[in-house]
């Protein structure tokens, strides 16, 4: 890019805008190049920011999404139109499971939307408002950038929105406004954006107050960590918790991952209807439940079987506590769990938790084929501390539900959004987010050490919808395991309705190929193996070198077209029972 001489108190506005992501900390931006955003990507390398070119747009949002989930915000960029429309699905599921997104979209210059001339990648209408509409449904704020005066503060304005929303928001720049001058006063004002501080309530102590009490008197607590929490900056404070008053503790899907589970009294996920009978009567009879971050779709709550009755429950959310039904607002989640934390009591606290039920130890005929019954127990030994576990929609997500994780670990899967195809750039987005946490030194932010791994389970039919990624994986020379799940079909869709139907099939892909035709250059032997045993299985599993490899490795293992487990089962059961 042409190095220009500016006045020293103006920058061009895709500077300035670049320079805000920057400061968030995003360094990664995903998208693909459109005649519309040309100019807007000019400045994206020389800002310190990674270009990472996705295969389609959709596939960009995906991987967006997947880096905000552990880098706390990313951005995506794309193409008017056609561009972002074909992000919109993968905004959208951003949108539903709290990732923070800045989608920015390169805009056909002013003057010829002023003029409603009928360029491509429009309707043809002279109307160019239509997408910005579909965005108001998708994204928690939305700001056109038409006028170089008001652009600073509405890019301010509008990545605060994101950070106090957790939600994806919508930046639209004309073609023109690229290289448009704007004032570097806001950033003189405030070199870094935060949100800002909020006053203590009148009614914030006489709340802790109540809380506490509440804690002190209780017989039968429990906490139920919910994916929710994960945006709220509050993680360390809600583990801090559990610590220090040793009470059971269960996540929902969604919320797995995000607390230590090596702790003793961590349980794992709370399945409701399907969880062991101990663990339902313990938590159905309890007289407290401390709520982190609620997310009640029906399936992160097992069919609404997993929601903590009202009456006993206090649900801390984004913007409210509600105690016992009770909302109260204007509570900032930090300073309001300090306080909790600050008035326990030991001498008051105190509850016996139902039993552990540990994992099974397996001894398995190692010339038996493989099951999804004792399938996920038996990998479960690859996972190294630090790892990323991805698992996608499908009997993956059913089936990771049972892995007992390393400390420092972190595992995302379908929770309410479930888009196939989802978790393949989501991986990718995941393993530059943490790459760039690591530093390429080995050692993470807090100060531990953890190498660079993502360990991805994917069925063979969702890989078909987004496969393309995994050359960006390559080009990137990220480090990720892949475990596709061969099914011969999509399982989960027969378990539903069409057991026997024909559009349940997909094409047979020889999987073997897949990492030479988009690039890898390591040799079959050392980047992909096959196991349809126990015994074979048992042999990756030994091989550290396969295992702990550098590059994207692809592990394929094979299942019967029917074999599921959980829900799945159970609707699949009822359809042979009923002759279909």
């Amino acid at each position: 890019m042409p190095v220009t001489s500016t006045p020293s108190d103006a920058i061009k506005c895709a500077e300035y805008l670049f320079l805000r992501l920057y400061e968030l900390g995003i360094r990664s931006i995903f998208g693909v190049p459109g005649d519309y955003n040309l100019r807007l990507l000019d400045f994206v390398e020389p800002a310190g920011l990674h270009w990472v070119g996705n295969c389609n747009e959709l596939n960009a949002a995906y991987a967006a999404d997947g880096y905000s989930r552990i880098n706390g915000i990313s951005a995506l960029i794309t193409t008017f139109g056609v561009g972002e429309l074909s992000a919109a699905n993968g905004v959208a599921g951003a949108y539903a499971e709290k990732a923070p997104i800045v989608h920015i979209v390169g805009t056909p210059a002013r003057s010829l939307q002023d003029r409603r001339v009928l360029m491509h990648h429009t309707f043809a209408t002279g109307d160019y408002r239509q997408f910005a509409a579909v965005h108001e449904q998708i994204t928690a704020a939305q700001v056109n950038l038409v006028d170089p005066q008001t652009a600073p503060d509405k890019i301010d304005w509008v990545l605060q929105e994101a950070l106090f929303h957790q939600l994806p928001v919508y930046i639209e720049v004309p073609d023109d406004m690229a290289d448009a001058l704007v004032s570097t006063d806001n950033l003189k004002r405030k070199p870094v954006l935060t949100l800002p501080h909020v006053p203590e309530a009148q009614h914030e102590d006489s709340v802790v107050k109540s809380v506490l009490g509440r804690i002190h008197s209780a017989k039968r607590p429990a906490i139920l960590l919910d994916g929710e929490t994960r945006g709220l900056q509050i993680l360390d404070l809600v583990e801090k918790l559990s610590k220090q008053t040793m009470w059971p503790t269960w996540t929902t899907i969604f919320g797995k991952g995000l607390i230590d589970e090596s702790m003793p009294n961590v349980y794992g996920i709370f399945q409701g209807k399907y969880a062991p009978e101990s663990w339902n009567e313990y938590f159905q009879t309890a007289d407290l439940i401390l709520h982190s971050g609620p997310h009640l779709s029906d399936t992160n709550s097992f069919s609404f079987s997993a929601v903590p009755r009202e009456n006993v429950t206090i649900a801390i959310s984004q913007h409210t506590v509600r105690v016992d039904g009770v909302i109260f607002r204007d509570l900032p989640l930090r300073r309001f769990l300090t306080k909790i934390l600050l008035g326990l009591q030991p001498s008051k606290l105190g509850a016996q938790g139902p039993p552990h039920h540990p994992s099974p130890t397996l001894y398995l005929d190692k010339s038996l084929p493989l099951t999804q019954k004792h399938f996920y127990h038996y990998i479960n030994p690859i996972f190294h501390q630090g790892d990323i576990i991805l698992a996608e929609t499908g009997t993956a997500a059913h089936g990771c539900r049972q892995f007992k994780l390393p400390p420092k670990s972190r595992l995302f899967t379908a929770v309410t959004w479930l888009s196939i195809g989802y978790m393949v750039p989501a991986a990718l987005g995941a393993a530059l987010a943490q790459r760039e946490i690591l530093g390429g030194s080995g050692n993470r932010k807090d100060g531990s050490s953890g190498q660079e791994r993502v360990v991805l389970f994917v069925g063979d039919g969702s890989l078909q919808m987004s496969v393309q990624e995994i050359s960006t994986m390559i080009k990137e020379g990220l480090n990720i395991t892949c475990i596709i799940l061969n099914n011969d079909g999509y399982t989960i869709e027969r378990a539903i309705h069409g057991r026997k139907q024909r559009y349940n099939d997909i094409a047979s892909w020889n999987h073997a190929h897949i990492l030479p035709l988009l690039g890898q250059q390591s040799s079959a032997m050392e980047s992909f193996l096959q196991a349809r045993t126990w015994g074979e299985l048992e042999a990756i599993i030994g091989s550290a070198k396969f295992i702990s490899g550098k590059g994207v490795r692809i592990i394929e293992v094979f299942f019967d077209q029917e074999d599921c487990e959980g829900s799945l089962r159970e609707m699949l059961n009822e359809q042979i029972r009923n002759g279909k």
